[in-house]
């Protein structure tokens, strides 16, 4: 009850800053090709880098699972552990919406039956669905994830496409797993 309570006050506080973007905000690339939608929003992609955020303190091995429920829409549930990748888990399911069918890149997600919406694009990707390159449309948030923990070498080259697309990534926090 308590953790449910302390939720709802987290999403009306984000609620009042958290919107899709207004076009005078757009500043970040725009993404590099189209998604199969199929491949793409189906299974398990791990969270191997993030620029920091309030919202994922004392996370670690993040996750985010996708089940594709129509041509538009599809099922997100954000999990990771807290402080140790033995910790306990936090989740949180959501809505989300392909604003571009036919591309598929962009995908605006709404949590808490839409208090809080996030979107989401995908800027690069693997031709065969191993990673991508996701921020928000106002160049703020970065992640890159992987469908499996990639070694030293691949993480280092997922860095610089990230660089090549214009972010800092000296500020990326790469939690365990």
């Amino acid at each position: 009850m308590r953790l449910s309570l302390v939720m709802l006050a987290a999403a009306l506080t984000l609620a009042g800053c958290a919107s899709g973007p207004r076009p005078a905000d757009v500043r970040a690339p725009q993404p590099v090709r189209a998604v199969d939608a199929e491949r793409f929003y189906t299974g398990q992609w791990l969270e191997i880098a993030r620029l920091p955020m309030r919202l994922t303190d004392g996370c670690v091995a993040g996750a985010t699972n996708y089940v594709r429920v129509n041509p538009t829409r599809v099922d997100v549930r954000d999990t990771c552990q807290v402080d140790t990748p033995q910790g306990r888990e936090k989740a949180i399911g959501a809505r989300g919406e392909i604003l571009d069918p036919g591309t598929n890149a962009k995908l605006r997600v709404r949590y808490f039956g839409g208090l809080v919406t996030w979107d989401y694009w995908v800027l690069d990707h693997a031709e065969d669905y191993s990673w991508f390159i996701s921020a928000d449309p106002n160049f703020d948030k970065l992640w890159i994830y992987t469908r499996e923990v990639p070694g030293p070498t691949e993480r280092q080259a997922l860095v610089a496409r990230a660089a090549a697309l214009g972010y800092d990534v000296s500020r990326l926090e790469f939690p365990a797993f």
